[in-house]
């Protein structure tokens, strides 16, 4: 999938709606953890990974550019460090002038005035006014692979990001995950509106048939019923 399709795509979607899509399909849901989030509140971006691991000086950000394509993502391992940022105004600069997508930082950012005036994309655990306090050694897979909470990620990932938190996939597996979330938000979408229309959610999904069935065969799960039903809520 080329960055131009996965743009048009995830325009129309949210991370909710590829998690689901990923639970349907049996595929680990891999998210930053909540404290990362937007820095700009409605920001959005879908890139592929460009992964960089800091160790105390901006060269290993400057380096991940040289190699990014138009459109890739920035994503920074500090190691979830919350007494040091690691990107200020002029790499968020550079990585605009670059053509990137975005930054996702597990860590912090400052110069937060200055980020939010540039418009790309930043998604961090928060700022600090400090930059890096000591230089480490760099390892030798610095720029191949970075790990954002649980989760350690490559070149061959994709990154989500919107209002609600950072989601990571498979490129390998992203057109047939974004085919299930925009089924899943279509749904979701006619069981809203029929809510607006006084039919309510536990009609819909015949919850009434869910209880009784439960009694009978109590190791059936709501999970099980909604797939027989055509639900979509919990997945």
């Amino acid at each position: 999938m080329d960055q131009q399709e996965l743009q048009r795509r995830f325009a129309a979607l949210t991370t909710a709606h590829v998690a689901d899509a990923c639970i349907r399909a049996g595929i680990p849901v891999r998210c930053a953890p909540a404290s990362v989030h937007a820095v700009v509140p409605g920001s959005r971006l879908a890139g592929r990974v460009n992964p960089a691991r800091h160790v105390g000086s901006v060269d290993i950000f400057l380096e991940a550019f040289e190699g990014a394509s138009p459109g890739d993502v920035l994503v920074v391992d500090n190691r979830g460090r919350l007494d040091e940022s690691c990107v200020g105004d002029l790499v968020v600069l550079e990585a605009q002038a670059a053509g990137l997508g975005g930054i996702v930082i597990w860590g912090l950012h400052r110069d937060t005035a200055d980020v939010r005036a540039i418009g790309l994309p930043v998604f961090s655990m928060g700022s600090i006014p400090t930059g890096p306090l000591q230089l480490d050694g760099r390892p030798g897979d610095a720029l191949e692979a970075a790990t954002v909470g649980d989760w350690t990620v490559h070149r061959d990932d994709l990154v989500l990001g919107d209002d609600d938190g950072v989601l990571f996939v498979p490129t390998a597996d992203a057109g047939h995950l974004l085919t299930l979330a925009e089924s899943i938000r279509d749904t979701e979408r006619r069981q809203a509106e029929r809510i607006r229309e006084g039919v309510s959610l536990r009609s819909q999904v015949q919850f009434d048939g869910y209880l009784a069935a439960r009694r009978a065969t109590p190791s059936l799960t709501f999970r099980d019923h909604l797939r027989a039903v055509g639900g979509a809520i919990e997945e």
